[in-house]
This record gives C-alpha cells, structure tokens and sequence, in this order.
C-alpha cells in the first residue's frame, strides 16, 4: 500500500457502526469467511498493525494499517442462533476490510 492509499484508509471510533467488506481475494486471508458482509459496531482502536495479510505472502506488511477490535452479535452472524441476545464475538480486523454501516 503506497502512503498516499494509507492515507485514504477510513479511521473508526470505538461505537461506530461498520460492515465488513464482502471480498473474497485470493490466499491466506486474515478475515474470517463468516464474518464477511456482517455489521457490527467498533470495541477498541488497537494502533497501527504490519499487515499480516501481506506477510502471509512474505512482504514487508508496510506501511501499517490501523486495525480494530470490532463486536458482532451473535445473532447476526449465525442464523438460528438460539443464545441470549447479549451473545457477542469480538474480531480484531484491518481497516481496509471495514466500512460505515
């Protein structure tokens, strides 16, 4: 990712809503299958990460991508869910993987 494409990378606030990408790229991929296309809402701003998706294809994982902590109900993930309402899954995911929902 060059700077200038780091640069256009959305920054989220814990609270905010987002969806994940609905993507299915090629290879090793550090975004669960399952949780593609789901909404949930930003936990925490866990700072800057090396992309692990490209180090998973042996380069340098630079510049850095934001990543967050991001809570998903159960519910939404897993039709026919008969758990509480309150059943959560937290997913740590790259910024380049979310969007505003």
């Amino acid at each position: 990712m060059t700077p200038a494409a780091r640069l256009s990378v959305k920054r989220f606030k814990p609270g905010q809503a987002v969806r994940v990408r609905r993507a299915f790229p090629p290879g090793h991929i550090r975004t669960p299958i399952y949780i593609r296309g789901a909404a949930g809402v930003i936990e925490r701003d866990c700072g800057d990460c090396v992309n692990a998706e490209e180090r998973a294809f042996a380069r340098s994982g630079l510049p850095a991508l934001p990543l967050y902590r991001v809570r998903f109900r159960q519910q939404e993930i897993w039709p026919g869910y008969d758990g509480p309402d309150s059943d959560s899954i937290e997913i740590e995911i790259y910024a380049n993987w979310l969007e505003p929902a």
